[in-house]
Formats: C-alpha cells, structure tokens, sequence
C-alpha cells in the first residue's frame, strides 16, 4: 500500500512498522428514560470530514417499564432503531448489543471491517438490590479487532455522595465477575486495550455550591479536579491506577434541569459532578529485570505470548476529543463524548471465507452462491450466509438466508455451491450483498461485493407480490459502497 492511502473506507495512516489507524466514536449517557431526541447529527458528529470506523454507544436509564421492555425484547428498542436508521445509509452495521433492563450497549461498524471483528461475546452484571436487580451494573461486549482484543463495559453505579467506596467495590465486583469463553482473555482484564464508560456516580466532594458554580462559571475546571472522587480513588486503588483519562475540560454533565442547561434548581439542589466517564486501560506490559534473556526464562507461557505481542503487533491509544454535549435537554444528564485514534499493526486482514453470486440473480430462477475458504475456522452445520440489502442496518436485518453444506469438509479455495430459492429473491431486485455468518464465531466473517438483482418481469406477470424488503430502504451507489 502507498502512504497516507484510503482503501475501501479504511482510514489508514502508514507508519514505520506497517501500522494502521482507525478512529473510535465513543458516547455515554444517562437518558433518563426520555425518547431519542430527533436528530443525534451533533452527537455521533455526521458532519466532521473524519469519519470514525466505529461507534460505541453506551446508555444508562433506558426506559424499561413492563410493556415498552417486553415489546424490546422482540423488537428493537426505540435508542437503537434510531443509531441504526441514522448509521446505516453511512454504511455502518450493528456488529453486536447488549441490554440489561436501563443499561444499553451498541457496537457499530463500517462495514468494510467487519470480516475481520470476531470472537464476540457479551455478558453482564448486576448490582443492585445486592446483585438481584439490573437497575445497577455493567454490560459489556469483547471482540478481537484486527486480531486485537478489546473489551468496553458500560456501567451505571452507585448513587449519592457518600458511595464512593461502594461504587469502586461495584466496579472491582464486575470485573471479577465477567468471565469469556476465550482462552486468550477469559477475563476484562486480560484483554490488550478495556473502555470503561458510563454513569459512574462519581461526585465533587468538600467544595461548596458556589465554589463548584463559579469555577463553572469561569472554566476553571481545574480548580475542582482534586476533590474529584474518581481522581482521588485513583490515588488509592490500584486497578483504578490502570485506567486513564482525558481532562475534565468541559463542564460537569450532571444535573440540570430538563430542556435547559441550568444546573438542578430544584429543592435538593444537587451539586454539580461529572458522573459521565470515559476511561480506557492497555493492557500493562512484561516487565523484564535483569538481563533480558535470563528474565525471559523465568516468565510463564501467558506472559511469554504477551511480551512477544506488544513486540510484534503494537498497540497505541491516544484520545483526540472529550467533551460533553450541552445541546441535550431531555436528561437531567449530558452525553459525554470520547473520541479516539488506535494505531495498531493487524495480525490479519484477510477474511475467513470468500464468497460470490454466480451469474445473473432474478426472481425468475434459483441462484448459487459459491464461497470458499481462505484460512481454517470453526465451521458449523448452523453457519448460514445471508442476502442482504445494501444499506442493511445488522446481522438480522436479511431479506433471506441458506445454510451452509451440511457434513460438508471443505478445503483451502475450495469452491463451494449452495443454493437460494427463486421464491426467496425479490421480485423488484435491488442492489444486494451476501455476508457469510460463522456461529461458532458468532460473527460475519465473509462479503461479498456488491451485486444487483433483476427485477423479475415473470414474476409480476404471474401476480406474486413484490415482498416487503427486511431493513431501510435507503439506497448507496455502488461505486461508492466500499469508499
């Protein structure tokens, strides 16, 4: 690849060692149970000439009375059909969610990464009412990007003033209590880069309200950093040491009035914190003492592997914006936004499995699929490959799928046919793709290029009804669908 090149939507920055760099939109915040605001353009920030490859977006205090939680369960709830709706026509996919009762978890993608984003989990935890109760705690999704693994947990921990302990003893819980189904990092911890976001509770203790009011007044945040509780925690705690942060240059995004951006002027007259975080930690390295030879020898495998890592793949985290969004009204919270560059070298960046259409696709006669194996994986009888729309919005948003081969033991560019039915395909046609999903990886872990499907003249002439298309009608250009 040439310097300072964009290849199919990646935004890549060539370094000395081959590394790549991609941008991360991260948000936190507490909603409120309020419904979306009508336009999130500021809040994922659409208009900035630098797209991200990746959104994460955590919330806290989802509305999840009886009847609106049921109906989420069976249908997307309305925060994430909003993100998706917005995101999609960019050409981001909803990889992967998680919700427990308030706590919300999104992780979008540009497509163009998303082959190479597996091993994905989710998981998480409660702490409320002595761990019995969802209204407290973390979510989280780990996944291997580019080979790296990287964990975000959001969580909404303890209230009030006086909780700041309970509040580190809350997080230090959920971390012990998060396991994975992955031999390389079984726990958040042991995973090379960990996001932790969210309303995190933690207040301006000792200073007054008018000392508090008027450092706001005057942008002297400064002046309020040391009698933060979470940076004096940090002198305290160990783990917490781990975990960086941004300065708090921006004003405490907790609490205001709704629909206004003065602070809480009601009765309890609640001081103004900054509750809404976004903390990030790598991994520590292998520290070696002594000659290096001899040190080595006395590591275990685990750290063996580790030390070669940082050595052969790098990762780098450098945060470029954080800030909080005072345009929000409909909280008594403001969304704090993080924004971030990892540069990284890959440890893959060719997919699992290739896949194609075979000739011209119609309603009119049954199509082929032809897809083939480009390294080994964990093939399954459940893996399916999926046709979807261009524009499709996440893994379930297909017009129709095919198993894969079942019994089928398949070679290295070994070509393999599979079938759709021509009662599957739509009768208007469009511009599709197929994606192949693995279940042991719990992913998508092959594309195609785009293709365009027929309109079926036979078929309207017949009087089959052109079927309601699954996802968003709207449509990207081909020629610009992989930019």
């Amino acid at each position: 690849m040439e310097e300072d090149e964009e290849q199919s939507g990646l935004c890549v920055i060539k370094g000395n060692c081959d590394e790549d760099s991609f941008r991360l939109h991260m948000v936190t915040w507490n909603v409120a149970t309020a419904d979306p605001p009508d336009d999130v353009t500021s809040l994922l920030q659409l208009n900035s000439p630098k797209a991200p490859d990746l959104y994460v977006i955590g919330l806290q205090e989802v509305y999840s009375g009886p009847l609106r939680f049921v109906s989420d369960i069976a249908f997307d709830d309305a925060w994430s059909y909003l993100f998706m709706s917005v995101l999609a026509p960019r050409k981001y996919i909803k990889v992967s969610s998680i919700r427990m009762q308030g706590l919300l978890l999104l992780f979008f993608s540009k497509l163009v990464h998303v082959p190479f984003i597996r091993d994905i989990q989710t998981t998480y935890t409660r702490t409320g009412i002595f761990g019995y109760w969802g209204n407290k705690g973390g979510v989280s999704i780990r996944l291997s990007f580019y080979g790296h693994t990287v964990c975000f947990l959001n969580c909404h921990l303890a209230a009030h003033m006086n909780y700041a302990t309970e509040r580190v003893d809350e997080f230090e819980s959920i971390l012990d209590a998060q396991t994975f189904e992955c031999k390389k990092a079984p726990a958040i911890v042991d995973h090379r880069l960990v996001f932790w976001f969210g309303d995190l509770n933690f207040r301006i203790q000792d200073h007054g309200m008018h000392f508090v009011r008027t450092c706001i007044n005057n942008q002297t945040f400064n002046l309020l950093w040391s009698k933060d509780q979470l940076i004096m925690m940090k002198q305290k705690e160990q783990m917490l040491q781990e975990f960086e942060e941004g300065p708090l240059d921006f004003q405490p995004t907790y609490k205001f009035d709704l629909n206004s951006d003065t602070y809480d002027s009601s009765g309890k007259k609640r001081k103004p914190a900054w509750t809404d975080r976004i903390l990030w930690r790598l991994r520590p390295k292998v520290q070696l003492q002594g000659k290096q030879e001899e040190s080595k020898a006395e590591l275990d495998t685990k750290q063996i592997k580790q030390l070669e890592e940082d050595v052969e793949y790098p990762l780098k985290v450098r945060q470029d914006l954080y800030t909080s969004s005072m345009e929000y009204g409909i909280s008594d919270h403001k969304p704090v936004i993080g924004m971030f560059t990892l540069e990284m070298r890959k440890m893959y960046d060719t997919p699992l499995v290739r896949l194609q259409p075979e000739g011209d696709w119609s309603a009119d006669i049954d199509a082929m699929v032809v897809y083939s194996p480009l390294q080994p994986f964990p093939s399954s009888t459940w893996d399916w490959i999926g046709l979807y729309k261009v524009g499709f919005s996440n893994v379930s948003d297909y017009i129709t799928y095919t198993w894969v081969k079942d019994n089928e033991v398949a070679f290295i560019e070994e070509d393999i046919q599979v079938y759709v039915g021509k009662e599957e395909i739509p009768v208007k046609g469009g511009e599709c793709l197929l994606c192949y999903y693995s279940n042991a990886l719990k992913c998508i872990i092959g594309i195609s290029e785009p293709f365009k499907i027929h309109a079926s003249k036979v078929a309207i002439e017949e009087g089959r009804q052109p079927e309601r298309i699954n996802g968003l009608d709207r449509t990207v250009a081909e020629d610009d669908f992989w930019k």
